[in-house]
């Protein structure tokens, strides 16, 4: 018997210097860098999976961080913005923190019905 979606497993996207990632998300936004391998197309190129303590499925965001590679365009079907879920109350300290980071972030918006 098989069991229905429940949700996405992993979102994965495009990274510049490796680095830079993983002081970003690990650092700064305190996500636990899960696992570290390697791209299975590429194995020069390393495959960076972050998520909760964990590493629960749905938490987990990845990246192939490739330097070089030309910047994306906006398009069709193209991810523009990334929102990630905190706890009640803590906007204040999320703000403080980017903001002490030189991190550029948008106000808080309504989506789905939520505050994102």
């Amino acid at each position: 018997m098989s069991k229905g979606i429940l949700g996405i497993h992993h979102v994965t996207a495009i990274a510049g210097e490796p680095q830079e990632n993983v002081d970003f998300y690990a650092g700064i936004l305190g996500l636990r860098l899960v696992k570290q391998t390697v791209n299975y197309d590429d194995p020069g190129t390393y495959h960076l999976y972050y998520g909760d303590k964990l590493g629960h499925p749905g938490t987990i965001m990845t990246f192939f961080p490739w330097p070089g590679a030309r910047r994306g365009r906006r398009g069709t079907g193209q991810v523009t913005v990334t929102s990630f879920s905190v706890p009640g109350g803590s906007f204040g300290y999320w703000t403080e923190r980017l903001k002490k980071h030189d991190i550029a972030f948008e106000d808080p918006v309504r989506r789905f019905d939520e505050e994102v």
